[in-house]
């Protein structure tokens, strides 16, 4: 059964959304890899909800926040790379989403409306800070709806290795692994399979988001992500139609850029940051 087990590690590793902590770790130093002050975890009140949820942040001001809304499962000291080498003009906060890690409640929160409406907690910013949100794979249509939501809380929005239900061939080949073996699995790997099998009837909401949404938005995705397919990206970006939209493809990048090719996500942000001077221009 072992090798069912870690096949199903890479499966949520893929699909979703966020990589695996057994797995994936070597991939991922995390917050005590890096000096003091660097990083810190903070603990966030859900908006509308009773949980608490804990965060990792950058702890300085700067003129721009970056709110990254993670995968599945989510995990957030495995964007700790990415925290430590962020430019100094942006901040960012990323949290275990609630039913993960440090997060509550214990057992999953099935629905990416009140995923959306609990995270917004995390849009607040200093005065006249701007925003840039993140959505990673599972976190994407999250992030969308948050967008949609609260328009004066976000400037931009960036789609990392967007998951709105196209599964690339590994997700496939791997699929069938989560229901063998789910009564096994730890609360983290569990409530991971629970969103993505509950995710599909609510994409179109999100998707319709999306094509409404005025601000700019850069989709970010990995040439070489065998999980979610590149063509699928693509399609995302061109649902926009004349709205400012920036498509940009990552050469050998994977599902999980934030470990692979943190340059291309800084990148992603100045572009977002970026077309956001412009547009006030």
């Amino acid at each position: 059964m072992r090798p069912i087990v870690r096949s199903l590690a890479a499966f949520l590793t893929a699909v979703a959304l966020s990589s695996c902590m057994s797995a994936e770790v070597e991939r991922y130093p995390t917050s005590a890899d890096y000096p003091a002050g660097t990083m810190e975890r903070v603990g966030v009140q859900a908006a509308g909800h009773p949980w608490k949820l804990s965060a990792l942040e950058t702890p300085r001001a700067a003129p721009w926040k970056v709110v990254v809304i993670t995968g599945t499962p989510s995990w957030s000291e495995f964007w700790a790379p990415v925290l430590a080498a962020l430019p100094e003009r942006f901040t960012m906060v990323v949290a275990d989403r609630p039913g993960f890690a440090l997060s509550e409640p214990r057992g999953v929160v099935g629905s990416i409306s009140d995923q959306a409406q609990a995270l917004s907690a995390l849009l607040d910013g200093a005065p006249g800070q701007k925003v840039i949100l993140v959505g990673q794979s599972y976190g994407a249509p999250i992030a969308t709806l948050m967008a949609q939501r609260y328009p004066d809380k976000v400037q931009a929005l960036v789609l990392m290795s967007p998951f709105y239900g196209e599964r690339g061939r590994t997700a496939k080949r791997l699929t069938g692994l989560g229901g063998m073996v789910r009564p096994m699995l730890p609360r983290d790997l569990k409530n991971s399979i629970a969103e993505v099998k509950g995710q599909a009837p609510q994409l179109p909401a999100a998707r319709a988001a999306l094509t409404g949404l005025t601000i700019p938005v850069v989709v970010l995705h990995g040439e070489a992500d065998t999980f979610v397919p590149l063509a699928s990206a693509r399609a995302l970006a061109a649902s926009r139609g004349m709205a400012p939209t920036a498509m940009v493809a990552v050469p050998a990048g994977d599902h999980f850029l934030n470990a692979c090719c943190v340059p291309a996500l800084i990148g992603a942000l100045e572009a977002a940051a970026g077309m956001v001077e412009k547009s006030a221009n």
